[in-house]
């Protein structure tokens, strides 16, 4: 008896440890941390606003916690800056508007922030606080800036005082007047 209760004892347990090694191949597969499509229904992470209210470049957050909307690349930035938002392993994106229109931003057209080239201090009417149009390409940043004013940065070179910066210049440019005459029609190119 004591050897069949050996042999059973032998054979449950080769069954568990089989079945434990089991587990750690079904571990939930990690979660792929892309860009979404804005709706109407969002609301800015930072101020509440309806995103999609505003024209100019959105900003968004994504990570394993969920996704983070933002009404502006000014305001995904700000957030980011925070101290407190830089931990995690999230991915921030940005519109191009090179490959956009500047009243409607293409959600197809969602890019890497940390890799995009920032106008700072347009003219361009956008969200509250600082505009800030993102492009993947340097060039059309260079084209906005020479059409519209500013100065091209890269994300690295975005702090604080950066967007402080360009929000006085947009008081000093009157960007709560109308822009009704102001063509933004060379933000759009197709390619």
């Amino acid at each position: 008896m004591n050897a069949l209760y050996l042999r059973a004892s032998r054979s449950l347990i080769a069954l568990l440890l089989v079945g434990l090694a089991g587990c750690n191949d079904g571990e939930p597969p990690e979660r792929r941390l892309e860009p979404v499509a804005f709706h109407a229904s969002d609301e800015c992470h930072v101020c509440g606003m309806a995103i999609t209210d505003f024209p100019g470049p959105k900003g968004q957050a994504v990570g394993k916690g969920g996704v983070k909307k933002f009404c502006s690349t000014a305001e995904l930035l700000g957030w980011w800056l925070q101290p407190e938002n830089r931990v995690g392993d999230g991915k921030l994106y940005v519109h191009d508007m090179g490959r956009s229109i500047w009243e409607q931003p293409d959600d197809h057209y969602l890019i890497d922030a940390t890799t995009a080239y920032y106008v700072a201090g347009t003219d361009l009417k956008g969200a509250m606080g600082a505009v800030l149009a993102s492009f993947a390409d340097e060039s059309a940043a260079k084209a906005l800036a020479a059409l519209h004013g500013g100065r091209v940065l890269r994300f690295d070179e975005i702090d604080q005082s950066v967007l402080q910066q360009t929000q006085g210049m947009h008081d000093m440019h009157g960007q709560h007047q109308a822009h009704a005459g102001q063509s933004t029609a060379g933000l759009h190119t197709t390619r």
